[in-house]
């Protein structure tokens, strides 16, 4: 028997809690039916390969994937490569050649104001029509407000912009992050005490604010709170890249060429040019009780695979 599945759809962006409703409702009809709950995105965003316009993402494919296995409990993220031959396709193909037949979809979840196919011709009425026709269930989740608003990945960009990373995280649900490489810098960290991992931001991701934030960074299974700078080390040269360069309070290793992420807590300072490495110490140390404090009265992040999942608030019903 070809194997069968229960399918959310969307592209998923930064995984809010928007996107939380439609994972939650396609966890829930995949256990009632016995069947592997999965979600469908793109490793492009449309706006970019139709508009030519280049979108700044809150996450990668893979953080994308991550973060709906371990939030919402996905057992399958399927990641479409989106190009103009998958833009052209005509909506009822999307629907009945890729999800229906190529897929094993037996049930589709989607949000109210989803558009795909050719020309953005499918939508969340013409998706519930043709999923009766073809003997499938469909589920249309309609959006998720907070502050009067609904949320979305849009709303959340500029929150990040503009240093709001607590704003940003009560939208998403769960913390904003970045996930990268830890690479080798010019070791100008270890000199001052303050050893920080480099990471480069990947292509296509929005860089949050300038600036130093608190943040725990996962090593594996663990994690540890660490002071992060994002920006261009103005005091240092302020002509390279954006990077992203935590240090980890309570950590001693070899962190290089492993890859770590970065769950972003609360913004502490924008990015400044000090007068000389004393005072950029100084600054850094400052950082780091700040950062400690922060932490100290609250609770360690969840370890569980399925910390929304199972967290009652945040189920939709």
């Amino acid at each position: 028997m070809e194997l069968q599945r229960v399918i959310a759809i969307g592209f998923f962006d930064g995984v809010h809690r928007g996107h939380g409703a439609l994972l939650t409702r396609a966890r829930q009809v995949a256990d009632r039916l016995g069947l592997p709950a999965a979600a469908v995105t793109f490793d492009h965003h449309p706006a970019s390969v139709l508009g030519g316009r280049t979108v700044p993402l809150l996450s990668t494919p893979e953080e994308r994937a991550g973060l709906m296995v371990r939030l919402y409990g996905m057992d399958e993220v399927l990641i479409c490569h989106f190009d103009r031959e998958m833009a052209q396709m005509p909506w009822r193909s999307y629907v009945s050649d890729l999800l229906h037949r190529q897929y094993g979809a037996v049930h589709v979840v989607c949000g109210e104001d989803h558009r795909f196919g050719w020309r953005g011709e499918g939508d969340a009425v013409r998706l519930q029509q043709l999923c009766t026709r073809l003997g499938m269930g469909c589920d249309v989740i309609p959006k998720v407000e907070m502050g009067g608003s609904a949320v979305s990945s849009t709303r959340i960009r500029t929150l990040l912009e503009r240093g709001d990373v607590a704003g940003a995280n009560a939208l998403l649900g769960h913390p904003h992050c970045l996930t990268g490489r830890v690479v080798h810098g010019r070791q100008l960290g270890r000199q001052l005490g303050t050893p920080t991992a480099n990471l480069l931001l990947p292509d296509g991701v929005l860089a949050p604010a300038y600036g130093v934030y608190a943040t725990r960074v996962w090593v594996g299974e663990r994690s540890y709170a660490a002071v992060a700078n994002v920006g261009v080390r103005p005091t240092v040269d302020g002509l390279g890249a954006v990077t992203v360069e935590p240090w980890l309070l309570d950590f001693t290793g070899n962190l290089y060429d492993r890859e770590v992420r970065v769950d972003f807590y609360e913004f502490l300072r924008p990015e400044q040019k000090f007068d000389g490495l004393d005072q950029l110490r100084e600054a850094i140390l400052l950082n780091a009780d700040q950062t400690r404090a922060y932490f100290a009265h609250r609770d360690p992040p969840e370890t569980s695979e399925f910390s929304l999942y199972n967290r009652e608030n945040d189920v939709i019903n």
